[in-house]
């Protein structure tokens, strides 16, 4: 087997390889943020749905596609108000299929369609769902490689996890990748409320206040229901509902505890980091460049464009495709590879 060192510097010449060229008629950050919404969701049909319940007596819903015990698993981590609709679960899962691996997806509490049971709810650092999660599949097939994926908030929380718990993470993960990952919830917090006017704050405060609205009906004086209606900005939110729902002092504590970049130098598995310098939500000023370049296990892939979860590639004549899951599913085969296992070419 490689070293570290070895693995990841043949890891980044490969990836390097295929760089990302975005579609002519979307090269803002903006358009590319915007084309990462779009796309057929006629994906989640094919998922079949498993409810496991949670040892604090709430639930999540688990989604799975290909039940073959001998394939390497994907397991995906969605972002904020995300499920398995998603256009990236379906993306993702085409390339899984190509490569020959299962595929699976945690969708976080509240996140199903379902109102979750517990006064609690999900978040950018909640960490004891997706270890549950990683040991009841280890359970289930102790034998068979996981490969775990997180975009944006699901990222955060995977590498959170990674971090928190460094050579403890069992040996059957073989390798982690994070798209779009807000490492520092504040900056991101802030971005959301301060660009285009607010819109992306909107864009989630459209379901999210709702969500704390029926939490507030179902549990009784948990939350100030009149001020949570008139939220406007993440702050806001993350003072109103996040931190006291989670038993932070505030959105400022909440940002500083749950952010993932203070755990990265204690990630212990290879782990891809693809993130767009334009990205709307994570500024480029936050990209963990640093952090790259000391670790072993931490491989960088900041290209310039891309947006948030976008990477929308194409060229005049070809026809767009999404990037970043190729490249996953690419460092997937490379992480199966460096344990002897050998994942089929797409």
């Amino acid at each position: 087997m490689p070293t570290a060192d070895e693995f990841k510097q043949r890891a980044v010449e490969q990836l390097a390889a295929r760089p990302f060229r975005p579609v002519w008629w979307a090269r803002s950050g903006f358009a590319q943020t915007a084309l990462a919404g779009l796309g057929n969701r006629r994906h989640a049909a094919e998922l079949a749905a498993e409810t496991w319940n949670l040892p604090d007596g709430d639930f999540v819903q688990m989604h799975f596609a290909d039940h073959d015990p001998r394939a390497p698993l994907v397991l995906l981590l969605h972002g904020l108000e995300g499920s398995r609709r998603s256009t990236y679960v379906g993306a993702m899962l085409r390339q899984a299929r190509n490569r020959g691996f299962g595929f699976a997806v945690l969708e976080f509490r509240s996140c199903s369609g379902q109102p979750n049971r517990a006064k609690r709810s999900y978040h950018s650092g909640e960490t004891s769902d997706l270890g549950y999660v990683v040991e009841r599949l280890r359970a289930r097939w102790p034998e068979r490689p996981l490969l775990l994926v997180g975009y944006s908030l699901g990222g955060n929380v995977l590498l959170k996890w990674l971090g928190e718990c460094s050579a403890l993470v069992p040996d059957t993960v073989c390798g982690a990748a994070a798209v779009s990952v807000p490492y520092d919830l504040g900056t991101a917090a802030r971005q959301c409320d301060a660009r285009y006017g607010g819109l992306l704050t909107r864009h989630f405060l459209r379901t999210l206040v709702p969500k704390a609205l029926a939490k507030a009906q179902q549990y009784p004086r948990l939350l100030d229901a009149a001020a949570v209606r008139r939220c406007r900005t993440f702050a806001a939110f993350d003072d109103l509902v996040t931190a006291p729902l989670h038993g932070f002092r505030s959105a400022q504590h909440y940002w500083q505890t749950a952010s993932s970049a203070q755990f990265l130098d204690s990630v212990r598995v290879p782990t891809l980091l693809v993130g767009a310098e334009d990205d709307p939500l994570v500024p480029g000023t936050v990209l963990p460049f640093a952090a790259c370049a000391a670790s072993p296990f931490l491989v960088p892939l900041f290209p310039a464009r891309g947006g948030h979860c976008g990477f929308v590639a194409g060229t005049r004549l070809g026809s767009p495709y999404r990037w970043a899951e190729r490249q996953v599913a690419q460092f997937f085969a490379q992480c199966l590879e460096r344990v002897g296992i050998t994942a089929r070419a797409p």
